[in-house]
């Protein structure tokens, strides 16, 4: 059995050559330039040919040649955002979620899909994925493609990767540790000659390393699944236009606005005469009425028989 010392040793040379696989791949990323992709994509060694071949046409620069087996135990994010036109990005954003579905569910998963008008009229969209390790660079290339074709390009891209394979091996050893310490602590239980309080302590003890070791379990699963899923994040965004109005024509929305203005005004003024029209009928018709020569016949007589009336009464005293 290997002494401690020399454990020590192989974890702390695994820790650091996984860390500097990790930086590796993120300098690539964000830096590095054509001639070192071409440099990258040359060597002898499979993983690189590898990467080569996935690569495709796409830009070389923009996606880090170094295939997965350069960095075991290492989950990967990868971020790219693409700046399009707000009339391009609904459908380059289907594309890509589609090319996912032609992938199938056990290499390919959409895990959350937005798209937003902001408030001064630009488009901001993301859509998330969890790939197999293998295919994640290809199918962010792949994506970089499909925005380029709509005349967009990319305007950011990064990857952040964190050494899940040392975190799980540290967890094994703690785990290991603790049931070690388990087995003593059962054994001392088992020689007897114990009191009551000292052996509720020890139980307790054997309690919560068992507590310690299940959380670890949970750790390592959880660790394993990130490896498993390499998280892919495409975010959209406009490629501009005027401040507040973005790409609208300011002229047309205006044009569009007395349009509506004016058809408001107009269902106001027909409204208010639908309803008043009735009532303003009934008394013109009154008033024609009003107006007769039946009706003034009618009042010229009633004037004459007062006026006779009047005559008639002798005067008083």
């Amino acid at each position: 059995m290997p002494s401690p010392a020399i454990t020590e040793s192989r974890f702390g040379r695994i820790c650091m050559r996984n860390k500097l696989l990790a930086g590796a791949m993120a300098l690539a990323l964000v830096g590095c330039s054509q001639k070192a992709a071409e440099d990258a994509a040359t060597t002898d060694s499979p993983a690189a040919e590898s990467a080569a071949e996935e690569g495709g046409s796409a830009d070389a620069a923009s996606t880090p040649r170094i295939g997965v087996e350069a960095a075991p135990g290492v989950a990967f994010d990868y971020t790219y955002t693409f700046r399009l036109a707000d009339k391009s990005i609904s459908k380059v954003q289907e594309e890509h979620a589609a090319a996912c579905e032609t992938l199938g569910v056990q290499r390919c998963r959409i895990v959350d899909v937005r798209y937003q008008l902001s408030d001064e009229k630009l488009v901001e969209a993301q859509t998330q994925f969890k790939l197999e390790p293998g295919i994640a660079r290809k199918f962010g290339a792949n994506a970089i493609a499909s925005v380029e074709k709509a005349e967009g390009v990319l305007a950011d891209a990064s990857v952040a990767g964190e050494d899940v394979g040392t975190e799980i091996l540290a967890s094994q050893q703690r785990s290991a540790g603790s049931e070690a310490e388990i087995s003593r602590l059962e054994d001392r239980l088992k020689a007897g000659g114990l009191g009551k309080t000292e052996r509720a302590e020890i139980l307790a003890q054997i309690s919560q390393l068992r507590g310690k070791i299940g959380d670890e379990r949970q750790s390592r699963r959880a660790g394993e699944a990130r490896i498993a899923w390499t998280s892919v994040a495409f975010n959209y965004v406009s490629d501009g236009g005027l401040p507040g109005i973005g790409h609208e024509n300011p002229f047309a929305n205006a044009g569009e606005t007395l349009m509506r203005s004016g058809s408001t005004a107009l269902t106001f003024v027909l409204t208010l005469g639908a309803a008043i029209l009735p009532w303003g009928i009934l008394f013109a018709l009154a008033l024609a009425f009003w107006r007769s020569r039946f009706m003034t016949a009618v009042r010229q007589q009633m004037r004459a028989n007062a006026k006779r009336n009047e005559s008639s009464v002798p005067p008083a005293g």
